[in-house]
């Protein structure tokens, strides 16, 4: 089993400021959780820059000018409520983007079963025209297109278990019965989203969790409403949206999951991966707030990618 891992050392650089949950140190916390000899046979891969061509699959040329517009010469500028940018800002979101093609690129052409994204900033709560919630653009929807542009993968799963609704990546698919979107979050919480009754053209399952719910309610959720649904989609490609604020540590959130759980999530989507998409998984950091929750999920989800 080959898994590569990507990284760079711009993602540390899209500061955020005092206080502000989306920090810096979320890098250092997954560099950590990584450096540990059971990950010596990880494949570690500096990111490349992305493209405007890739990210205007998704998002409109016009958004990407009015991020690189809001980019400050020095200090912090807010460019949405929740969302800051700094001097390399930019710069870290496209490596983030240029990450995710790759790792595609990577599945696609048998050069690894399935490879993991650390990078920062998150993406799922971007829509198709505006920044929001951490979020510039949003890379799970950026790796789908590409997967189908560059590669021809005509039916691209995204699977997203962030403590929060992935609202920008529903938004953009909601239409498109070429990609599925499913999720696990709590509600209610940011961004207010992601009811059960929101199935776009049946290609997106919601299945929401409340505050207080821990591995049985998740893995239920799981067994229930995601996995049939994702066999009956048959996916070329299966993309994990992987935050990890759902774990019981995380200030942001009131959900129980602890790091057996998101190990569970992983081998469960991996079976669906290796029945329909001939193993093909990419998963992309998204949220996670605790750094000792953050490391260890991120540990134990690498740790279950590599196993196999």
């Amino acid at each position: 089993m080959v898994t590569r891992l990507y990284r760079h050392p711009v993602f540390a650089e899209h500061l955020t400021g005092l206080g502000h949950p989306e920090r810096p140190e979320r890098m250092a916390a997954v560099e950590r959780a990584l450096d540990d000899a059971r990950f010596a046979g990880l494949v570690r891969i500096e990111a490349p820059e992305g493209t405007v061509e890739a990210v205007c699959r998704c998002h409109p040329e016009q958004h990407v000018r009015r991020v690189a517009k809001a980019v400050p010469a020095s200090g912090l500028a807010r460019i949405e409520a929740d969302t800051l940018l700094s001097p390399r800002s930019f710069a870290a979101a496209f490596h983030g983007v240029g990450a995710a093609c790759a790792a595609v690129d990577d599945v696609a052409a048998g050069l690894a079963d399935n490879v993991f994204v650390a990078s920062r900033p998150p993406g799922h709560h971007a829509t198709a025209e505006a920044a929001m919630g951490f979020c510039l653009f949003n890379n799970a929807a950026i790796a789908a297109r590409h997967a189908q542009a560059a590669h021809g993968l005509e039916r691209v799963a995204i699977v997203d278990w962030d403590l929060h609704h992935g609202n920008g990546t529903q938004d953009i698919f909601w239409s498109d019965p070429t990609v599925f979107y499913a999720s696990t979050h709590e509600m209610p919480l940011y961004p207010g989203t992601g009811g059960r009754h929101e199935t776009g053209t049946g290609n997106v399952v919601n299945a929401p969790l409340a505050a207080g719910d821990g591995g049985t309610v998740f893995r239920e959720a799981f067994e229930t409403r995601i996995l049939p649904a994702l066999r009956a989609f048959r996916p070329d490609l299966v993309i994990v949206s992987a935050g990890f604020d759902a774990h019981r540590l995380d200030p942001l959130g009131h959900l129980e999951l602890t790091e057996a759980d998101f190990d569970w999530a992983t081998g469960r989507l991996m079976e669906i991966a290796d029945r329909h998409a001939g193993g093909r998984l990419v998963s992309l950091l998204e949220g996670g707030y605790d750094l000792d929750g953050l490391g260890g999920s991120v540990a134990a989800h690498v740790a279950r990618l590599m196993a196999g």
